[in-house]
């Protein structure tokens, strides 16, 4: 199958930025470990692990990556789009290995990797498939479900002066993760959005 890699690629000025928030969010002394739903390859996965264990040495925050490696899902009616059209179930997959191997290989420390949709993440306050306090949340799931399925993960572990940063923001190509993220901010007002190319930044 034809990858339609165009929609997964952060740019570089949107990687500068995660990368500034996420230091932002470890010099405030935030609590709480770094969640990524979404890894795809691991290209933004690696740079969240190296700002962890090589910019800031004596950070104790675990990174945890949480990807189907099946590909996505199927779209919903809040994805449709003309622009995304030839976006398809079980593109943009992955296996598991290869992304260890890719934190193997640059001499990273291999973050907690759990395989599987979110939907099916078990989200209960003992459970060992999230951490119990997040302090930097990065969305890249592309599809509404997704966004929506993370929001609702990420949400109830936030730390005070956490930052989730949704990927998509404006691609017409994926419009469900506006809206998603949209739905969302409309439940939680008191949060603000800041937008930096296709980011959403929820502070």
């Amino acid at each position: 199958m034809k990858q339609n890699n165009y929609l997964q690629q952060v740019s570089d000025n949107e990687t500068t930025e995660i990368l500034k928030q996420l230091a932002s969010v470890i010099s405030d002394g935030t609590k709480g470990d770094v969640v990524e739903f979404g890894c795809y390859r691991g290209d933004t996965s690696l740079l969240l692990q190296r700002v962890l264990t090589r910019d800031f040495a004596d950070c104790e925050k675990n990174l945890w990556i949480y990807d189907s490696f099946e590909g996505l899902p199927a779209r919903s009616a809040e994805d449709a789009s003309v622009a995304g059209d030839a976006f398809s179930a079980g593109e943009l997959s992955v296996t598991k290995r290869e992304v260890v191997e890719r934190f193997k290989k640059a001499g990273l420390r291999v973050p907690r990797v759990r395989k599987g949709f979110f939907a099916d993440l078990d989200s209960s306050a003992e459970s060992t498939d999230l951490p119990s306090e997040i302090c930097f949340a990065f969305l890249d799931g592309d599809l509404y479900s997704s966004i929506k399925t993370s929001f609702e993960l990420v949400t109830p572990r936030l730390a005070a002066g956490g930052v989730i940063i949704v990927h998509d923001y404006n691609n017409p190509q994926l419009p469900g993760s506006a809206r998603a993220v949209d739905e969302w901010l409309r439940a939680h007002p008191d949060f603000q959005l800041e937008r930096k190319e296709t980011l959403a930044i929820i502070h």
